[in-house]
């Protein structure tokens, strides 16, 4: 602990849950250990305010830290966003929160708290866990990174050599899990999958996440005429999270599913490594988390994204470009938001 040496914070808040982390100047993490507490959204915006405040406090509290050390704050938030730190219609958030300036009220919050001016950096929950992965990742090179980040979900994010992701105007940029699957080269015809961002075209997060699992295991279980979970109890969403372990005990209706996951994520990294030309792609999400899964699991799955790639990359891109596991598993956007709130700080208004 230093009681001394000027830190970064970084909060990042979710619909549910808020986790808090520190950095030094060094970039340094102050501490691994998670701290997590509500983030009250049901309550309304001043109560989130105040939860993240007060966050902040016992984070201090328990690290030996104060307040006057408090260099800077980065705030990861999911989107969409109106404009930079403002909300836009979110279906995991009360409505009310719908066009809430968020980066003016937190700003406001922190300056009274901190009686001074507080430097306040506002982005993606994706684009941040993507700073910090890449920090990581790149070790001394200064290599550009891309990560994807399958969940309920599929973030996405790009990182340059200075180290900061790629936001956009309106925080909006990056939103990679909502560009279209080239679904002649998975051989699928018909009707696009749903997703829940309203677009039509067949979003490549409803074919990699656990948005679209209800629909392949629907696809794909009449190829499994004696499969348990024709029979199995528990609703369709229970049935689908089940799919995990599944695999990892060699389940081949489950091995099938994820294997096309990988396949349409593959795809989707080599459209990205065409236009951005990173040197490193970072799988995250759950499918990489070391606690849930087998080394055996996590390296099929890069396996199979690595095959589905290559093919579609330029010829001095191929065997060159490293696709590897995410690290840092939860604490991955608050360190981001703590490491973002460091490298802009003399460029942040004050």
């Amino acid at each position: 602990m230093n009681s001394t040496q000027p830190i970064y914070i970084g909060t990042d808040s979710g619909a549910t849950t808020t986790k808090f982390c520190a950095v030094y100047e060094s970039g340094d993490v102050v501490t691994m250990k998670v701290l997590q507490r509500p983030t009250n959204s049901q309550a309304g915006r001043e109560a989130v305010i105040s939860g993240w405040i007060a966050g902040i406090g016992e984070f201090l509290a328990q690290n030996g830290l104060t307040w006057s050390q408090v260099a800077g704050v980065g705030l990861a938030i999911p989107g969409p966003y109106e404009s930079y730190g403002v909300w836009g219609k979110s279906p995991n958030l009360p409505a009310s929160f719908s066009g809430w300036n968020v980066y003016a009220d937190f700003k406001a919050a922190l300056e009274k708290q901190a009686g001074r001016s507080v430097q306040l950096a506002v982005g993606n929950d994706g684009n941040y866990g993507g700073v910090a992965e890449a920090k990581l990742a790149r070790g001394n090179s200064n290599a550009s990174v891309a990560m994807l980040m399958p969940g309920s979900g599929l973030g996405a994010a790009y990182v340059g050599p200075d180290g900061l992701c790629l936001d956009g105007d309106t925080l909006n940029g990056m939103e990679a899990g909502h560009m279209p699957v080239p679904l002649q080269l998975l051989g699928i015809t018909g009707k696009p999958l749903p997703c829940g961002c309203g677009r039509d075209w067949g979003c490549v997060e409803a074919y990699t996440t656990i948005s679209g699992l209800s629909f392949l295991l629907a696809e794909k279980l009449p190829k499994y005429p004696g499969h348990d979970l024709h029979t199995a109890s528990g609703t369709t969403k229970e049935k689908v999270l089940t799919l995990r372990s599944r695999a990892q005990k060699g389940d081949a209706l489950a091995l099938e599913i994820f294997n096309f996951q990988a396949r349409v994520m593959g795809i989707h990294v080599a459209n990205l490594v065409v236009a951005l030309d990173p040197g490193i792609f970072i799988i995250g999400g759950g499918l990489m988390d070391h606690e849930a899964t087998t080394p055996e699991f996590r390296e099929r799955y890069l396996q199979n994204i690595r095959a589905a790639a290559e093919p579609y990359l330029w010829p001095q891109q191929r065997g060159k470009l490293k696709i590897v596991a995410a690290e840092l598993g939860e604490l991955s956007q608050a360190i981001g938001a703590a490491l973002v709130a460091l490298y802009r700080h003399d460029k942040l208004p004050r």
